[in-house]
């Protein structure tokens, strides 16, 4: 069970392994939220289970709402099984997320763990759908046109000095620092408001990192970042 009051998350895998795997990845980046691993059936086999699904649901469920995430196409008609049976009241708090479980899982812990309301998770979630196009549309830097001059913007270098780089942990850390500023800030012309697209950028220990912004009133999230960056996101 996780912290009361927020959104929770199911994780629901054909696989035990693979769903208990998860819930401990994705621990690192959400300690409090509520986490809860529906895999394989009821005898400890390949498959999926309607009386753990519903449990799991139960279990994380505080109030705020329920988001599910699966696995393959049966591990979805079990879970869609599952929200036929829930009072109403229940039901109307709980969505089945269009999403890849990995990926939207890690999204969706972080988006729960920093106290977000069940559509914003749902939406963290899905937006692991379009992780791959965001990333590809990421060269650019922020601040740059086509031609490559420069708009006038706040930039800060950092190299990183933790061991293992932007992994998930720190790098979930400087996505819900920079979801507490309303500008729009980039790692490396990557948005730092997406999780996904920063683990993705692989950057390890030495890596230099570019912290920009191009709105007037970025500078200060942009030394924030930089600031967390520099201490190494308490690794160092």
């Amino acid at each position: 069970m996780g912290g009361s009051g927020k959104v929770g998350l199911v994780f629901v895998s054909h696989s035990s392994r693979i769903a208990e795997g998860l819930v401990e990845l994705a621990r690192q980046m959400a300690p409090t939220a509520t986490l809860v691993a529906a895999g394989g059936t009821d005898d400890g086999r390949i498959g999926t289970s309607f009386d753990r699904v519903s449990g799991a649901i139960a279990e994380a469920d505080a109030g705020s709402g329920v988001v599910v995430l699966c696995d393959l196409g049966s591990a979805i008609l079990t879970a869609e099984t599952a929200l036929d049976f829930l009072d109403d009241e229940v039901r109307a708090r709980v969505r089945i997320a269009d999403a890849p479980l990995v990926e939207g899982g890690v999204a969706a812990a972080v988006s729960a763990e920093g106290g977000d309301d069940l559509d914003h998770v749902l939406g963290a979630a899905e937006s692991a759908r379009g992780a791959a196009s965001e990333i590809s549309d990421a060269g650019t830097p922020a601040g740059t046109t086509a031609g490559g001059s420069e708009t006038s913007r706040h930039s800060r270098t950092v190299t990183l000095i933790n061991a293992d780089g932007l992994h998930a942990r720190p790098a979930a850390e400087l996505v819900k620092l920079a979801s507490t500023f309303p500008q729009r800030v980039t790692v490396n012309g990557t948005d730092a408001k997406s999780l996904l697209a920063i683990m993705s950028l692989g950057l390890t220990k030495g890596a230099t990192v570019e912290i920009a912004s191009d709105d007037p009133e970025g500078a200060q999230a942009v030394d924030a970042l930089a600031a967390l960056a520099e201490s190494g996101f308490g690794e160092a």
